[in-house]
C-alpha cells in the first residue's frame, strides 16, 4: 500500500472562513476528509499535516522521506519566497505535487512566481478543493506508468 503526505501550509486551517471568494466555502476538515477518501479508491493510506512555521513544514518533510511515497504540498505564500522548503524538496527524492486551491497565475504579481515548482513532480493550481484531488490522481498515474515502464 503506497503512502501519501499531504502538507497544508500557512492560513489554509482557516478554509471556508478565509477569502471564500478566492479558496471557496469548504471547510478545512471537509476537503481533507475529501482527500482521504479520494485516497483510499487507489488504496492509499493518507496522513494529513497543516502547520503554519515553515521549520515545521521542513521537518516534516524530511520525515517523508522514510515514511512516505509521495507528498502533495500545498506551501500557501511559502511557494512564493521559501528557498529553504524548496531544498527539503529537492533533498527528499521522492515525488512532491504542488497545489494551490486558486490560480496563482492570475492572481497578484508576487503569487505568479513558484520557487518551489522547478524541484516538484508537477503544479495543479486553480481547481478549488480539486487540486488536491488532482495531486492524488497524479501520483496514482505516475506511479502507475512508471510501474508499466519497468
Amino acid at each position: 500500500m503506497k503512502k501519501i503526505l499531504v502538507i497544508h501550509g500557512p492560513n489554509l486551517n482557516l478554509l471556508g472562513e478565509r477569502e471564500p471568494g478566492v479558496y471557496g466555502n469548504d471547510s478545512f476538515e471537509s476537503i481533507n476528509n475529501e482527500i482521504i477518501e479520494h485516497a483510499q479508491k487507489y488504496d492509499f493510506d493518507c496522513e494529513i499535516f497543516q502547520s503554519n512555521h515553515e521549520g515545521e513544514i521542513i521537518d516534516r518533510l524530511h520525515m517523508a522521506r522514510k515514511e512516505f511515497d509521495g507528498v502533495v504540498l500545498n506551501a500557501g505564500a511559502y511557494t512564493h519566497y521559501s528557498y529553504a522548503i524548496r531544498d527539503a524538496i529537492a533533498a527528499i527524492k521522492i515525488p512532491v505535487v504542488e497545489v494551490h486551491l486558486s490560480n496563482i497565475h492570475a492572481r497578484d504579481e508576487f503569487r505568479e512566481k513558484s520557487v518551489i515548482a522547478p524541484v516538484c513532480k508537477g503544479q495543479i493550481s486553480g481547481f478549488g478543493k480539486f487540486s488536491y484531488l488532482m495531486a492524488v490522481d497524479a501520483l496514482y498515474y505516475g506511479w502507475k506508468a512508471s510501474a508499466e515502464n519497468e
